[in-house]
C-alpha cells in the first residue's frame, strides 16, 4: 500500500512534469516545421495536453484495466469543465471572442452524444473503437482548415504572443519531444501500477480510481495551461484548451483504448452516472461560453456553480465507495 500510494505521487509529478516538456518540445519542432501559431495551438498543444489521458488509458487497457481507462477518460472531461474551468473563471472571468472556439463547443456536445450513444449498450467494441478514431482524424483535418480560414481569429492572436515568448532551438526541441514522451510513458506506467494496487487494497473499483485520482493527476497540464492563460487575460486560450481536450479524450483517448481492449462488459455506472453528469457540464459550458442573446462569457457566479458541482459529484463517488 505504502509502495503503490508511492508510486501514484511520484508517477504523477512526473507526469505533469514530462507532459510540459513534451509538449513544449512538440510545439518548438512544429515551428521550426513552419506551422502556424494557431496550428500549434489547435493541434500540437491539444495532442500534448492530452497525452498523459492518452498513455494512461492505453497502459491501463493493455493490462486489462478496461473501466480504469474509461473512467479516466471521462473523469478527466468533468475536472477540465468543473474544476479547471471553475477555478480559472474564479481568477479571471473568460471572455469568449474565438469562432473557432465557438465552432468547437457544439462539436464537443455532438461528441459526448455520440459517446453516449455507444456506451447506452455497457460495451465498446472494435468498430466503435474504429468510428471514434475516423471522427479524431475528422477533426484534425477540421481543425487545420479552420486554422487557415481564420488566420484573424482572437485564438490565433494569442497563440501568436505565446509563440514568440517560447523560443527553443530545433536540437533542444527534439530532445525534449523525444524525452518527454518516454518519461510521459514511464510516469504513466508507475501512475497505473500505483492506483490499481490502491484499489485492490482498499477494495474500490478501476472506475472510481480513474474517474478521481487518475482523472485529477491526467488533466492537471490542462489546468496549468488554462491558469496561466488566465492570469495573462488569453481567454480564449483558457477555453479552447479544456473544449479541444475534451474532444481529444472521447475521439482519441476511448478510441486507443477500446482498440488495444475492446469492452464486452462496461460497468453500467459508467453510462447512468458519469456520462450523464459529463453530458450536462458540457452542456452547461456550451451555453455559457456562446452566450445565446449575449457576449460569450464565464463570470465567477458561473465558474463557481461549476466548482461546487464538480466538488460534489466527487463527494457522492467517495461516499459511494
Amino acid at each position: 500500500m505504502l509502495l503503490a500510494s508511492i508510486s501514484i505521487i511520484v508517477g504523477l509529478i512526473f507526469l505533469v512534469w514530462s507532459a510540459d516538456r513534451f509538449v513544449e518540445g512538440a510545439a518548438a519542432s512544429a515551428h521550426h516545421a513552419g506551422l502556424s501559431p494557431l496550428l500549434i495551438g489547435m493541434v500540437i498543444v491539444g495532442f500534448g495536453t492530452s497525452a498523459p489521458e492518452m498513455v494512461v488509458s492505453a497502459i491501463a487497457a493493455s493490462e486489462g484495466n478496461v473501466d480504469l481507462s474509461l473512467g479516466n477518460a471521462l473523469g478527466s472531461n468533468i475536472v477540465n469543465i468543473g474544476l479547471i474551468i471553475g477555478i480559472t473563471a474564479l481568477i479571471a472571468p473568460i471572455v469568449v471572442k474565438s469562432t473557432i472556439v465557438k465552432k468547437e463547443l457544439p462539436i464537443l456536445l455532438g461528441v459526448v452524444l455520440l459517446c453516449g450513444a455507444l456506451l447506452f449498450d455497457n460495451t465498446l467494441s472494435t468498430l466503435d473503437a474504429l468510428l471514434l478514431l475516423s471522427g479524431f482524424a475528422l477533426f484534425i483535418v477540421w481543425s487545420i482548415s479552420s486554422g487557415k480560414r481564420h488566420a484573424n481569429d482572437a485564438l490565433n492572436i494569442e497563440f501568436s504572443e505565446e509563440t514568440n515568448h517560447h523560443k527553443m532551438g530545433l536540437p533542444k526541441a527534439v530532445f525534449w519531444l523525444v524525452a518527454g514522451l518516454i518519461l510521459l510513458i514511464i510516469s504513466s506506467r508507475a501512475l497505473v501500477w500505483g492506483a490499481v494496487e490502491v484499489a485492490s487494497t482498499l477494495g474500490v473499483s478501476d472506475l472510481i480510481i480513474g474517474l478521481t485520482i487518475v482523472a485529477i493527476g491526467t488533466s492537471l497540464p490542462e489546468l496549468a495551461t488554462s491558469f496561466l492563460a488566465a492570469r495573462k487575460g488569453e481567454h480564449d486560450i483558457a477555453i479552447g484548451n479544456v473544449v479541444g481536450s475534451n474532444i481529444f479524450n472521447i475521439l482519441a483517448v476511448i478510441g486507443i483504448a477500446a482498440v488495444i481492449s475492446p469492452a464486452t462488459l462496461i460497468s453500467s455506472t459508467l453510462f447512468t452516472r458519469d456520462w450523464l453528469i459529463m453530458l450536462i457540464f458540457t452542456i452547461a459550458l456550451t451555453i455559457m461560453a456562446i452566450g445565446i442573446g449575449r457576449q460569450g462569457r464565464i463570470n465567477r457566479l458561473e465558474g463557481s456553480l461549476l466548482l461546487v458541482a464538480y466538488i460534489a459529484y466527487n463527494s457522492y463517488l467517495v461516499v459511494g465507495a
